[in-house]
């Protein structure tokens, strides 16, 4: 809104000399009330708006016909945001002398598109380009305002059929204060609200407000040694809760601008920041750090040389050895010859929002929503559309695990002062996928003892790995996963034989708890584990494609121990002839080592067995127990 009124300050001016069949006089206004204009564009240069207003009520009181000074008071109010008010003036302005008042038609169509009136913006706009000798600055800007207002009437066109009541709500005085807060960020049971505050002599501070009973409780500077240092800014907590990552400039740091720290949540409070390291901090700007929610993506922003604009998002993946791997832009479909700022990536790690002001919009920077497809590839940026985004700069979004309710800042009219953080209902066709929450804990299956362990799980539709957590040291794991699918639950651990389960989930509910404890079987001679993925169609033998998931981690068991030998038996239940099931189950064991043996396994240290129906796990009077016999294992044979 500042270039609006630079504009209309430049436009006042120059509007004395302006030539049209008037019948506004600027050389007939009275003195008194050039006198309180004068005075008033002072104060509008020198940034006193709202002083501004009174003086140029009492100047068109002076005198009614006072064009420029209901013009420049339309600008204040355009200013202010008063977006109302303002095209009121504008229009008063216009009844004086429409000729006149063409001129202004550029930024009485900026006010109207701030009241989402985008169509009159529209014609507003293209009057405005009528008018003779216009500036090349002008033409562009006209240009530019056209362009945003024929996206917003597109996007309206396309969303006609949906209903959405777009109505922030003030989190209150439990979290807002006269200062300004803003970056919010949410844990995945939302329990946990962490953000940031600028006090009066510009320190930035780190503040939390915990959730009970669905109500954020008194905000509470976040204790431990993060809030040491003053210059810092965005930053955003692991779902979990248990790490936070955010930017700064902290002084004995080997940091040459802003970069990106990381702290641990400790008993004592977060822990002394670490500078992530030079495969993500450069001697150029970093912020805005999220983190995928199983803490293996961070998503950040950086102005560093060879991207596609100012600043661009970009993305470090965290490597098996606990390490951050190399920058990576994101691309050229997500990044503009703009900027690009505030990532946020959701508890569902498929959805990503983040601002641009380089993207077609409604104007300034717009927020946008990023999904991955089927193929784990970051499809287009969509724009979340209006009221959610306005001709004003938007601001970084957070969104809750649930994917119903947003948090963002704003300066809206209830604000204590300066930002405030508001949520609101996210509309439902930009929402990210809705979860549930999958936990439990990794254990010796002989002694019970806590294993930390990586824990692994594959989206069964297309078999890709969804996320990987590291369990903390309990061995105790926290997942969310998107709900509608069926996914398998692997874990590696050298020294143990792999787990690998496929879990119905799709028809869960979202936001429930699925509790899940592994127990992990130790590397010794005669045990014997059951594949739970190879499940061969009736009287087959072919390979099903889930199989491929839990043979691909028998692999890496049999790579990591090289003088393990196995010996891969079939059973099956008792229907049918004899032969046929010893048969049919030799079969099913021998596709498994030729596939194994296909992915470079030494032949000499596998051996397959069919045993039928003659070593039967449960009753074979009942299907359910049937189905438990018809099986397919694995033996440890030599170490």
């Amino acid at each position: 809104m500042k270039a609006i009124l630079v504009l209309v300050l430049l436009l006042a001016s120059a509007s004395c000399t302006i030539c049209s069949s008037q019948v506004y006089q600027p050389e007939q206004v009275k003195a008194k009330a050039v006198k309180l204009y004068e005075q008033a564009l002072d104060q509008l240069k020198d940034g006193a708006i709202a002083d501004a207003v009174p003086v140029l009520l009492q100047s068109i009181k002076e005198d009614s016909n006072f064009v420029d000074a209901y013009l420049s008071l339309a600008g204040a109010f355009g200013q202010l945001k008063r977006y109302d008010q303002a095209v009121k003036v504008y229009e008063k302005a216009r009844t004086k002398d429409t000729a006149y008042f063409l001129l202004y038609s550029l930024p009485y169509s900026i006010n109207l598109a701030g009241l989402g009136r985008f169509e009159d913006a529209l014609k507003a706009v293209n009057a405005f380009t009528t008018y003779p000798k216009l500036n090349e600055r002008s033409i562009k800007s006209a240009q530019y305002r056209k362009r945003c207002y024929e996206f917003a009437i597109n996007y309206a066109a396309q969303h006609s059929n949906t209903h959405y009541d777009f109505a922030p709500v003030n989190l209150g005085d439990s979290v807002n204060t006269e200062r300004s807060e803003y970056y919010p960020s949410v844990t995945v049971t939302d329990s946990l609200l962490v953000f940031t505050r600028i006090d009066e002599h510009g320190r930035e501070d780190f503040v939390e407000s915990r959730m009970d009973k669905n109500i954020f409780r008194h905000w509470k500077f976040i204790d431990g040694d993060i809030n040491i240092e003053t210059n810092k800014g965005a930053l955003s907590v692991s779902q979990d809760g248990e790490w936070m990552v955010f930017a700064g400039e902290l002084m004995g740091q080997d940091h040459r601008s802003f970069d990106i720290y990381i702290s641990y949540y400790t008993p004592q409070g977060w822990s002394e920041p670490q500078n992530m390291g030079p495969e993500i901090n450069s001697d150029f700007y970093e912020s805005g750090p999220t983190l995928s929610p199983d803490k293996r993506a961070l998503y950040f922003v950086s102005s560093r040389p060879g991207g596609y604009g100012g600043k661009d998002i970009y993305v470090s993946y965290r490597q098996a050895n606990g390490k951050w791997g190399p920058a990576i832009n994101m691309g050229p479909e997500i990044n503009s010859a703009g900027d690009e700022q505030a990532p946020f990536i959701h508890a569902d790690n498929q959805t990503l929002y983040y601002t641009s002001d380089g993207l077609q919009g409604y104007g300034g920077s717009d927020l946008f929503v990023l999904r991955k497809n089927l193929n784990g590839e970051w499809g287009k940026p969509e724009n979340l559309g209006y009221p959610i985004n306005t001709i004003e700069n938007e601001g970084s979004l957070a969104v809750s695990a649930d994917g119903a309710t947003a948090y963002y800042a704003s300066d809206r009219s209830d604000s204590r002062g300066g930002l405030d953080l508001y949520k609101f209902d996210l509309r439902p066709d930009i929402r990210p996928y809705r979860t549930l929450y999958v936990k439990g804990k990794v254990m010796d299956k002989l002694t019970n003892k806590s294993l930390p362990s990586s824990v692994e799980l594959v989206d069964n539709t297309n078999n890709r790995a969804l996320m990987k957590v590291q369990t903390d040291e309990l061995g105790e794991y926290f997942i969310t996963l998107p709900i509608g699918k069926d996914y398998t639950f692997t874990v590696n651990r050298k020294g143990y034989l792999f787990y690998s389960e496929q879990y119905d989930l799709s028809k869960k509910e979202a936001d429930s708890v699925y509790k899940k404890d592994i127990y992990l079987q130790p590397v010794v001679l005669n045990a014997v584990a059951t594949f739970q993925n190879v499940q061969f169609a009736s009287n087959s033998y072919q390979l099903p494609t889930a199989a491929f998931i839990e043979l691909d981690r028998l692999v890496q068991v049999i790579t990591e121990n090289p003088s393990l030998k196995l010996e891969i038996s079939g059973h099956t239940d008792n229907i049918g002839k004899m032969e046929d099931n010893q048969k049919l189950s030799a079969n099913r064991a021998k596709a498994i080592v030729d596939y194994l043996t296909g992915k470079g396994i030494d032949v000499k240290r596998l051996s397959f067995k069919g045993y039928g129906p003659a070593q039967p796990v449960a009753d074979n009077n009942t299907e359910a127990g049937r189905a438990k016999n018809r099986r397919t294992t694995f033996t440890i044979t030599g170490l």
